[in-house]
């Protein structure tokens, strides 16, 4: 996630707290929980949908997601506990919880990497994406976006074949090591959507990535709503 929209998402919560004070005031901790996580969920999805392009993206996905009320905060702690997996397991990697749901953005060394106008995935990749597998395994109720992306090399239309070459090869290693295809969902996004600067080498060779989201599945939200209603 960028600098600029990180910012907007935590100014967009403390104000919604804020709002949602003197409808919570008389509330019990349960019905708080339901008034402010609806309120921030509602909100936080406008601010995404004109920030991101659609839901094609895995930070789209993950708000295009929000449950919001009691049940997202019960959600919500699944994710943390995920989230917090995912850091310790892969120390460097830029682990997010965004809403309901994890936005993950690796570095050059925690992440999965391609060298130019390659989609293979190298040793140093698989070893991180084993890390994920078994994770991914631990929390059977969650799906996988999963981003391709390349420089700004070569023309448009090569570029958006290359990130999905990538994208795929990525997915199709998760479900090598036993992850199902139904939790994955693959988006490709050739260069349009850089993280760093591809007028130098550093740059482009970050740019050329793989981002993960990860959101709740249809078992997840259903048994927190059951859990609500308990």
């Amino acid at each position: 996630m960028n600098t600029n929209l990180k910012k907007i998402i935590v100014a967009v919560i403390a104000i919604t707290f804020l709002i949602s004070c003197d409808a919570v005031n008389n509330a019990n901790n349960t019905q708080k929980g339901a008034v402010i996580g609806t309120a921030t969920g509602a909100v936080l999805g406008g601010i995404i949908g004109n920030n991101v392009k659609g839901k094609n993206s895995a930070l789209g996905a993950v708000i295009g997601g929000v449950v919001g009320g009691v049940a997202g905060g019960v959600i919500g702690k699944q994710m943390d506990k995920q989230a917090q997996k995912i850091e310790s397991e892969i120390p460097g990697a830029e682990v997010t919880r965004v809403g309901e749901g994890i936005d993950v953005v690796f570095d050059e060394n925690s992440g999965v990497y391609f060298d130019t106008n390659k989609s293979n995935i190298n040793s140093k990749s698989k070893t991180n994406l084993n890390k994920l597998a078994r994770i991914f395994k631990e929390y059977p109720d969650t799906n996988i976006i999963v981003e391709g992306h390349t420089d700004s090399s070569g023309n448009d239309a090569y570029n958006m074949t290359l990130s999905q070459k990538r994208a795929n090869a990525v997915s199709a290693y998760l479900v090598s090591q036993g992850i199902s295809k139904n939790r994955l969902t693959i988006y490709a996004h050739g260069e349009t959507l850089p993280k760093y600067d591809n007028a130098t080498p550093e740059g482009r060779a970050k740019n050329r990535r793989v981002e993960l989201g990860i959101v709740a599945n249809e078992k997840m939200k259903q048994d927190a709503q059951k859990q609500v209603k308990q």
